[in-house]
């Protein structure tokens, strides 16, 4: 398992260096982005042990009473891997956290423009499933979107995939960096080295 989990971080890493955004945008998302996920990704700090370099985790505490202490964990194993931590949908934790920036679900997109104002070193990404969503966290001043799902996905939200020609479609009419999410694995993911993606985002992928 845990060779296979390599192998897969290995590829997927060398499928996201090869990626060729379409424009280059003044603060870039990793190229490559672990979701963490309560259910799904049960040990989390071993997904972060295999990232390399230059890649991002974002960190979904959901509320969970132990988010504190958790994310200091998996903070620090972010910085010794020199790993870009962001904290999903809680600017107070990622502050309490001293994260790299935040994740916005696309509900709370608005909020990106008074993050940036209040944290002008975070990286502030958001989330959308349509190309108004997409809109909407451009006007906000989100430095990138993460658009979902792409391919087939196994999260109890996702919503029919977009394939990669619509992905590569929004991704080339964004106007601001497109990180793909869903369905993402070292298989799927080459069908995106010409869409305009700027990263590539997983849950499970990592696993192996």
């Amino acid at each position: 398992m845990k060779v296979a989990a390599a192998r897969s971080s290995e590829a997927l890493w060398r499928t996201a260096r090869r990626l060729r955004p379409r424009r280059r945008f003044g603060k870039a998302p990793p190229r490559l982005i672990f979701f963490t996920d309560p259910l799904r990704t049960p040990d989390p700090a071993a997904v972060i042990a295999r990232l390399p370099r230059g890649a991002g985790v974002v960190y979904r505490a959901f509320g969970a009473a132990g988010a504190l202490a958790e994310g200091r964990r998996l903070a620090r194993a972010a910085r010794s891997r020199g790993v870009v931590f962001l904290v999903g949908a809680d600017p107070a934790l990622a502050s309490r956290l001293m994260a790299d920036g935040v994740h916005l679900p696309e509900r709370l997109a608005m909020r990106a423009v008074g993050l940036r104002r209040q944290r002008p070193g975070w990286l502030v990404t958001c989330a959308a499933h349509s190309p108004a969503a997409i809109v909407q966290a451009r006007r906000a001043g989100a430095h990138a979107v993460i658009v979902s799902p792409v391919f087939p996905s196994r999260s109890p939200s996702a919503g029919r995939p977009l394939g990669a020609i619509r992905f590569a479609a929004l991704a080339g009419a964004a106007g601001l960096p497109v990180v793909a999410l869903g369905g993402i694995r070292s298989d799927t993911a080459p069908q995106l080295l010409a869409s305009g993606a700027a990263g590539l985002a997983v849950v499970e992928g990592l696993l192996g």
